[in-house]
This record gives C-alpha cells, sequence and structure tokens, in this order.
C-alpha cells in the first residue's frame, strides 16, 4: 500500500511538472498596470484642449547655459581680444585639469607644447597650425577664449564639448603654454 501511495504522489507531481509551461504569461489580476492605455504624442487623449508643440519663450535661456554676448565675427573677436579676461581667480584655475582637456581637444593639432606640431600636423592631415609663441598672433585670454567658442578658419567651436569653466581653465594653461615657449 505504501508502494501505491509513493506511485501515486510521483505521478501527480510529475503531471503537474510537465504540464508547467514557463513561457506563458501568469494570470494578470490588473491587467490595465501591465498594460497602458498608448497615447500619441500630442494627440486628443493627452491634451483634450488641443495644445500643441510650444516654442521656448523669447528671451528664454536654457537650464546650465551661459550665454555669450560678444559675437562671432571679426570685430568680435577684437572685442573679446581687448576686453574680455578670465573670471577665475588663482586659486580656482586648475591647470592639471586644464592639461587634461588640453590633451583631449586641442594637443592632437597644437601639439602637447603648443607649438603646432600635434600628431595630425605630423602625418600632414592638417596643415598651418601655427605656434602659440608666434609674435603676429600675439593672443590672450580674450581671443583664446573666444577662438575656443567659436572657432577660427578650420578650427571648429568647442562650444559643446567644454562648459564655460572648462573653457577658461584651457584658456590658462595654453596662456602657461605660450609663457613655456617664449622662454
Amino acid at each position: 500500500m505504501k508502494s501505491l501511495i509513493k506511485i501515486l504522489v510521483l505521478a501527480v507531481v510529475l503531471v503537474s511538472v510537465s504540464c508547467n509551461k514557463s513561457t506563458a504569461p501568469n494570470y494578470q489580476f490588473m491587467p490595465n498596470m501591465y498594460e497602458s492605455a498608448g497615447y500619441e504624442t500630442y494627440g486628443e487623449a493627452a491634451f483634450p484642449n488641443g495644445v500643441e508643440a510650444q516654442i521656448p519663450a523669447e528671451g528664454s535661456i536654457p537650464r546650465g547655459f551661459v550665454p555669450f554676448d560678444i559675437e562671432n565675427s571679426t570685430a568680435g573677436y577684437d572685442l573679446a581680444k581687448a576686453t574680455l579676461s578670465n573670471p577665475l581667480d588663482s586659486t580656482k584655475v586648475d591647470l592639471n585639469r586644464g592639461k587634461e582637456l588640453y590633451d583631449i581637444y586641442c594637443g592632437i593639432c597644437h601639439g602637447n607644447k603648443g607649438n603646432g606640431q600635434g600628431n595630425l600636423v605630423k602625418r600632414e592631415k592638417i596643415l598651418g597650425i601655427p605656434s602659440y609663441d608666434d609674435a603676429g598672433r600675439a593672443i590672450n585670454a580674450g581671443s583664446i577664449y573666444h577662438t575656443i567658442y567659436y572657432g577660427k578658419n578650420a578650427m571648429g567651436s568647442y562650444a559643446n564639448q567644454l562648459n564655460e569653466e572648462e573653457r577658461w581653465q584651457v584658456v590658462s594653461y595654453v596662456l602657461k603654454l605660450k609663457a613655456d615657449l617664449e622662454k
């Protein structure tokens, strides 16, 4: 009798295990929690009053963005060169951080020493990168910042890659490289 019970229990277990289909979904007690109704982005269900995509108000500024009031022109470059100075005081200037950013974004063309002999210049992919100590250029903090923000000649803008504080760190490092080259 004991063996018959054991066989019966074993048969029930085998039948229940063999009928289990793990790929089928379980029963959903609240299906509206699992399957939400799809809405069109600007459709009638989402915005019953007919609201459409709105453009930002005139003069609004995105969060984290600091406007640069000097225009992208030769006159703007000259204005930046004459009036713009580094707002970071000496305690906030981090030349190590400036070097890191310079190596990432600038060193490939301008060279690690600022002498215009980066890897792309050595491989003749880009020609005519002047050294920072060229007397004809007479670069300063304002002209460097303007060039990083808008780009100049074949150099593109780095305003999207570097935030304002990082741009000024790079400017400080470039001025250090310029001073080292002029020794």
